[in-house]
């Protein structure tokens, strides 16, 4: 199977990349490592980054990624406290490096550095969000600029106060940050503990009694209520079609092209078809649409009122 350029790309450097050892002293040797691959002159860079995007030079490509291995540790090294391996955010930040490189324009005028930092910086913490916790923290870019910057504001608030910070400084930090005092509190309180499993016992020590889990809300329909709002879907479909037989021909065409159809035609469409004003569609739709609710209504009180016969 042939591959496309990032898969080669990709493929090809990953090959290629200096090994980050999963020991403290790895990561140092890997350091080492790429503080010997020297920098590059601006006018190396463009060369290079000319030669992959014009001639799909992967050699080139592989120049411009490993002489910025250092830019992605130095950016990495700054997510070290969310307590995730060193090596994983450095491979995660190589990830967004590569895809910068794949993505370079050097005639619009900026250096590789620049613009990789954004990619870099992106893929590291969407990594993080993943796997800082197993629930899901937030995915909005207020929810994402929070939980990167709160220990930072907090930092600021104690060293400025010399106290710890607490519920009085979290309006303080929403204002700071662009969003709500809501917000705040729940990332505060969630970053302040730690995860729980659903299935540890509701009382310490004691393996035979309720799991946390059994006092977890259950938002999901029941299947009794599925089956209900299942049979009253039925039910209204039936009434309207019934009430659809009172509708003379033109009434149901425009009825059902107005008010049934996923993409509704519109007043100067249908003038157009049936040769009349857009007034008189309006007209004929809302006579029709009396009909319908009337018979419905009508329809409904029968059934919850039904006559009986003596």
């Amino acid at each position: 199977m042939e591959m496309s350029n990032n898969e080669t790309l990709s493929t090809s450097t990953n090959n290629n990349l200096p090994t980050v050892i999963s020991s403290e002293s790895g990561f140092y040797q890997y350091l080492q490592e790429i503080n010997k691959i020297p920098s590059l002159t601006q006018e190396e860079e463009f060369l290079l980054a000319k030669a992959y995007l014009e001639k799909s030079d992967l050699r080139a490509a592989h120049k411009l990624v490993t002489s910025h291995l250092k830019l992605v540790a130095k950016m990495a090294i700054r997510y070290k406290n969310y307590g995730l391996p060193i090596q994983e955010l450095i491979s995660e930040g190589n990830i967004g490096l590569m895809q910068a490189v794949r993505k370079y324009n050097p005639d619009l005028g900026f250096r590789l550095s620049t613009y990789a930092m954004w990619w870099i910086k992106a893929t590291i913490q969407e990594y993080v969000l993943r796997s800082w916790s197993l629930v899901k923290i937030g995915t909005t870019a207020a929810q994402k600029k929070l939980f990167f910057s709160l220990g930072k504001v907090k930092n600021k608030i104690a060293n400025l106060y010399s106290r710890q910070v607490g519920e009085q400084d979290f309006l303080k930090i929403a204002e700071e940050l662009g969003v709500t005092y809501k917000e705040v509190s729940e990332m505060y309180a969630r970053l302040s503990g730690s995860d729980l499993s659903l299935n540890q016992p509701a009382v310490t020590g004691d393996q035979d009694s309720s799991h946390l889990i059994d006092f977890v809300r259950e938002n999901r329909p029941s299947q009794e209520s599925l089956l209900i709002s299942s049979q009253e879907m039925t039910n209204k479909k039936k009434m309207l079609s019934e009430a659809l037989t009172n509708l003379n021909g033109r009434e149901l065409e425009i009825f059902t092209k107005r008010k049934l159809q996923e993409s509704p035609a519109t007043l100067e469409e249908l003038s157009c078809e049936y040769n009349i004003s857009k007034e008189r569609v309006r007209q004929i739709e809302a006579r029709a649409f009396k009909k319908v609710q009337d018979y419905v209504i009508t329809l409904s009180a029968e059934r919850l009122n039904p006559v009986v016969s003596v």
